[in-house]
């Protein structure tokens, strides 16, 4: 795919503890979730066609991601919201804004490493009990 992993290595019993090459952060739920929505876009798009790159409308994600964010009176605040989401995603290297349009991105496939099926299982998993988290306390 055309990138490295690099990973710490394992200190040894008596060794010094070496810094970490990277800070680990967490993600926030709307920064996860569109993350996950990218992977699948990904994997849609490498199972049905034989492009190289794929290119995503700004617009398409955020009606995309709205469906899973708390409905807002208020919607710009939304959108921009949404768009620093973007940012962050972009800030940590998984899409690349184009130079002759800013409403469209190529996803990188980086994401694929970051974003593998477990990572995907385990957060359908959690939207799963979220959904139904939701349905119950509706029901009461």
């Amino acid at each position: 795919e055309g990138f490295a992993w690099l990973c710490n290595r394992q200190t040894r019993e008596g060794e010094p503890e070496l810094p970490r090459l990277v800070r680990r952060r967490q993600l926030s739920y709307p920064v996860s979730l569109l993350l996950a929505l990218l992977r699948r876009k990904l994997a849609e798009f490498d199972a049905h066609s034989s492009e190289e790159r794929l290119i995503l409308d700004r617009e398409d994600i955020i009606d995309q991601l709205k469906t899973f964010l708390p409905q807002s009176a208020n919607e710009s605040r939304m959108v921009d919201q949404i768009g620093s989401y973007l940012n962050k995603i972009t800030e940590l290297g998984f899409i690349h804004y184009l130079k002759d349009d800013a409403n469209k991105f190529e996803v990188r496939r980086i994401i694929k490493a970051f974003v593998d099926a477990q990572w995907l299982d385990s957060f359908d998993e959690k939207m799963r009990a979220y959904k139904q988290y939701l349905e119950n306390r509706d029901a009461c």
